[in-house]
């Protein structure tokens, strides 16, 4: 039978780690790649049976997807996220793909989970590419939303139709911490793009964002969750912008004038 192994990214995740991993047990081998984590992150992935590599020197998700790679041992892998879980139907969905062994790409879609409530109502959006025969995956581009690099560009995509719980924002600080992460990746990736920034600009992503996930992704039916779940996600549209004008120094290029 072919092996499976689900590889899990973790920094400061001793909130999440614990249900994330349980949720991946079925799989051959759980490996973690822990970014210099200072809480009890590392040390909770072993009690739980990981596997557990440290490498510190952030350069990117797409190099810690590597590094993965590096010290997978599966014929197929798992991309799973510290702050998701895999639902018993998508774990069952991964092991039967896994079973028939195609050279096809697994995609899932996401139940958005925000201060404790599912957003069920919320359109689960586009698939995200996540499992993968060893085979074909070449490595991984990109700072933030890394792209996978195919053997065969234009391999097949499979739908796996149970979702999986994405944890995104279990409290208003953990949220804003992740925003600022998010929204200064965002920047950088955009900077090697020569793209420009602007505080209208911004302002004018974030309207977009903010009306295409409460209005038309159905966010308005979840309450006072997904009205912050919705205005969080616009805040990142906006400061990584915001950044981009204010920031460049930082960013690594001369402030515009």
């Amino acid at each position: 039978m072919p092996t499976l192994t689900i590889a899990v990214l973790t920094r400061n995740e001793a909130l999440n780690i614990k249900a994330c991993l349980e949720s991946a047990a079925f799989a051959d081998q759980v490996l973690v790649v822990d970014s210099a984590s200072t809480d009890a992150t590392v040390e909770l992935a072993r009690a739980a049976g990981a596997e557990v590599y440290l490498h510190p020197d952030w350069q990117g998700f797409a190099a810690q997807r590597n590094r993965q790679l590096e010290h997978a041992r599966g014929d197929w892998i798992f991309f799973l996220d510290a702050d998701e879980v895999i639902t018993p139907g998508l774990a069952r969905e991964i092991q039967e793909a896994v079973r028939r062994d195609q050279d096809l790409v697994g995609d899932v879609r996401w139940t958005q989970v925000a201060f404790g409530k599912p957003l069920t109502h919320m359109r689960k959006g586009d698939g995200l590419p996540r499992l993968f025969p060893r085979r074909q995956l070449l490595g991984f581009e990109g700072v933030v939303h890394e792209g996978p690099r195919l053997r065969t560009p234009d391999l097949p995509h499979q739908s796996l139709p149970s979702p999986l719980l994405h944890h995104s924002r279990r409290t208003v600080h953990q949220s804003l911490l992740k925003l600022a992460q998010y929204a200064q990746l965002g920047a950088v990736k955009r900077l090697d793009q020569g793209k420009q920034g602007g505080v209208l600009r911004g302002m004018g992503s974030a309207l977009a964002s903010f009306v295409r996930l409460y209005i038309f992704h159905r966010g308005i039916l979840c309450g006072r969750e997904g009205f912050l779940h919705c205005f969080l996600v616009a805040l990142e549209s906006f400061f990584r912008y915001a950044a981009l004008a204010v920031d460049r120094d930082a960013l690594g290029q001369p402030a515009a004038r």
